[in-house]
């Protein structure tokens, strides 16, 4: 080929490269405007609570009118990468994701900071050795969900000469308990390497351990610990696994709603009344646990609240427009318990 080609050639790519630069430029300066494109990438639709938090993100991106590139992972990590490598090659001016195990980023991370996309951590923490590869964490609060759950047991099961002291009728207090020995709990744990099973299950345990009997011996024993990976299906499989194994289980523990309805099947199945014969503490605040605890099949919703949409928005359009945001921020939430005057909760929507 002749070098008047060449020169051409090479005159075609300055000018690609050229004009590319100044459309990456007006998308800055429309992001000063309010408008910029988010790439999200969510983790699945394993329940309710997950697609709810889904179509939170959606509704709130179609109201600010930004331009939402969406990828559903699957629950696997993999595809939730490339899907991150998709979102970095598109030049994306945000990218938010909810990550669906702890570890495993840092590399994808380092290609959004080295072509400089900031990055949003959603509703489950990460584990990395350099923070500064994302700009901050919007979610809930998984150590206290784990802790408000534990001290939920705390008063369910109070000797009843230290409840005596309380004359409120509405308590429901489980009578007689046979404190010559610890109550029994068994924890149906979410994802495993996931920072929402972690955190539950620290927070649960950090209660817990800190409270023991007279004697020395802690009034509390989680006799049996698995995973059931958030999902309805193996919530019931391992419910009637646990049942087949174990008896004198006096409470049931579980990291989200889906698993604990699957539990509560086995049980019914069993003829074991879920609430009664069994103590079900549950984190997540679906319609259908709330209804639950409104039957006495639960005794106690801690809320994980996946209405994040509007919060991953606010940031997002600061992190496009340049700025900064806070390190962590969380969701409000609250308890509803067997105790709580529950017909003023107001409809899930999830």
């Amino acid at each position: 080929m002749s070098c008047k080609f060449y020169r051409y050639l090479f005159c075609l790519v300055i000018m690609c490269l050229f004009f590319s630069g100044c459309r990456k430029s007006a998308e800055k300066s429309d992001v000063r405007n309010g408008n910029f494109i988010l790439g999200f990438s969510q983790i699945g639709a394993e329940s309710a609570w997950r697609m709810c938090n889904t179509r939170s993100v959606q509704e709130a991106a179609a109201a600010a009118e930004v331009q939402l590139l969406f990828f559903n992972a699957e629950q696997k990590q993999e595809n939730q990468i490339k899907a991150i490598r998709s979102l970095i090659a598109y030049q994306v001016d945000v990218i938010a994701f909810v990550p669906i195990v702890s570890d495993g980023w840092e590399h994808v991370l380092i290609e959004a900071r080295d072509a400089g996309i900031p990055v949003l951590i959603c509703d489950r923490e990460i584990s990395i050795h350099n923070d500064s590869l994302y700009a901050g964490f919007i979610g809930t609060d998984s150590l206290q969900q784990g802790r408000n759950a534990a001290e939920f047991l705390l008063k369910k099961f109070a000797p009843l000469e230290s409840s005596a002291e309380n004359d409120d009728p509405d308590i429901h207090q489980t009578e007689p308990y046979p404190f010559d020995r610890p109550v029994r709990i068994v924890e149906l744990s979410g994802t495993e390497g996931s920072s929402v099973a972690i955190k539950r299950g620290l927070g649960f345990r950090e209660v817990l351990d800190r409270h023991h009997s007279v004697g020395g011996v802690p009034e509390f024993e989680i006799i049996y610990s698995k995973s059931g990976d958030f999902m309805r299906s193996k919530g019931y499989e391992l419910m009637h696994s646990i049942l087949d194994k174990l008896n004198d289980i006096d409470v049931v523990f579980s990291h989200n709603d889906s698993m604990t309805l699957g539990a509560i099947d086995a049980m019914k199945e069993r003829d074991i009344k879920p609430g009664t014969d069994i103590v079900i503490v549950t984190i997540d605040a679906e319609q259908a646990a709330i209804n639950a605890l409104e039957r006495g099949e639960v005794n106690c919703v801690v809320e994980c609240n996946p209405m994040q949409g509007p919060e991953i928005l606010r940031l997002s359009a600061l992190l496009a427009a340049g700025e900064s945001i806070p390190r962590i921020s969380y969701m409000a939430e609250e308890v509803f318990s067997e105790d709580d005057d529950l017909s003023h909760i107001p409809l899930r929507g999830y």
